[in-house]
C-alpha cells in the first residue's frame, strides 16, 4: 500500500469515526437544547442506535449523515483544486532593481 492511499484510507476512517459516534451526539445536543427532549425517557443512545439502525439497513439519510464528513473533506479539495486552477500561484523571480 502506497503512503497516499494509506494516508486517504486514515483520513476515510477518521471522517467515518466522526460521522458515526460525534455528529449522533453533536445532533442530539443541539436538538435536545433547541427542541428538546429526543423522545420520552429517551436518551443520546436512543437516538445513536436509530442513526445506526438506520445506516445498517441502508438507509439514504443514514448513510448521508454518516458520510457527510468524509464529503465535506472531499469538497474542501475540490473547491482548493478549482481555486488554484483559477489563480496559479506565480513563482517568485528575482528580477533586476531599477534605479
Amino acid at each position: 500500500m502506497t503512503a497516499q492511499w494509506r494516508r486517504e484510507l486514515t483520513i476515510g476512517a477518521a471522517a467515518f469515526a466522526v460521522g458515526f459516534f460525534l455528529l449522533p451526539l453533536a445532533i442530539y445536543g443541539v436538538g435536545q437544547r433547541l427542541l428538546g427532549n429526543y423522545a420520552i425517557g429517551a436518551g443520546f443512545l436512543d437516538l445513536a442506535d436509530q442513526i445506526w439502525g438506520d445506516f445498517l439497513q441502508l438507509a439514504p439519510a443514514a448513510w448521508l449523515l454518516v458520510l457527510s464528513p468524509y464529503f465535506l473533506v472531499q469538497l474542501s479539495r475540490l473547491l482548493r483544486r478549482l481555486l488554484r486552477a483559477h489563480n496559479p500561484v506565480k513563482p517568485v523571480t528575482n528580477s533586476p532593481s531599477r534605479r
